[in-house]
């Protein structure tokens, strides 16, 4: 397994638009680089032609999972010199990662549910963790509780609705705070998440291990709501997406 330190050179290989203002960036894996579903990466651009005060290196999930031939990250497209170079970087741009890093993968024991709340591009981390299990038919039950404003802003919606009718386990809780806005129809949850619909989906609330992944103020508020519905706080993990 590699660690933290552990650095390498890598290419861009494609870059696709998944969501209205969100990017999906498609890596070559190095040989040598293995990690974890729900850990990310350090990726620093090598020689850009434009940088500014927020510097040349971002820390991503990785959601692609570990299976996958290629490594995929994907952000929000802010207007920041690091953003507007990877999304006109043409194929082989070369780029240095940092990794893999961080703990917010899948606990071990399986009697425990996963209960995934994810705002936004928050959703990268689970991505991998879900894929990843849907491939190894893991015995755990998972929950995702996945927020966006509008069907239009929802990243891998489709890919996670097709993982949700293959694996029996894993269950889709798709929620948009405000379809008034989209062009689109939505029959799914509506709303932000909120005790009342945890209650709805999970057998129980008492028992899962919760893992919390967005802005920090989603991840504030989602913390706060957990812990007066009675979870333990040591069944809460979190990942903050600051600055996207």
């Amino acid at each position: 397994m590699a660690t933290a330190t552990s650095t390498h050179i890598s290419s861009l290989k494609k870059r696709e638009e998944i969501a209205e203002g969100t990017m999906a960036f498609y890596f070559a894996k190095p040989r040598d680089f293995q990690f974890r579903a729900g850990q990310s990466i350090d990726l620093t651009l090598v020689n850009p032609p434009q940088t500014d005060a927020e510097g040349n290196t971002r820390a991503f999930s990785i959601a692609s999972a570990p299976f996958d031939a290629d490594l995929m990250i994907a952000t929000r497209m802010r207007d920041t010199a690091f953003k507007r170079v990877l999304r006109s970087a043409s194929p082989g741009m070369a780029v240095k990662m940092e990794g893999p890093s961080g703990s917010f993968t899948l606990h071990k024991n399986s009697s425990n549910a996963a209960v995934f709340l994810a705002g936004g591009i928050g959703i990268t981390p689970f991505l991998s963790i879900i894929r990843q299990a849907t491939r190894e038919n893991l015995l755990h039950q998972f929950y995702l509780f996945y927020s966006n404003r509008r069907p239009e802003d929802a990243a891998f919606l489709d890919v996670l609705q097709e993982a949700a009718r293959q694996n029996s386990k894993f269950h889709l809780i798709a929620t948009m705070t405000e379809t008034e806005r989209s062009h689109r129809s939505w029959t799914g949850e509506t709303g932000f998440i909120d005790q009342n619909m945890l209650r709805r989906y999970l057998p129980s609330t008492q028992g899962p291990i919760y893992y919390i992944a967005g802005p920090p103020a989603m991840v504030a508020a989602m913390r706060q709501m957990l812990v007066e519905a009675g979870v333990d706080e040591d069944d809460i993990r979190t990942e903050e997406f600051s600055g996207y």
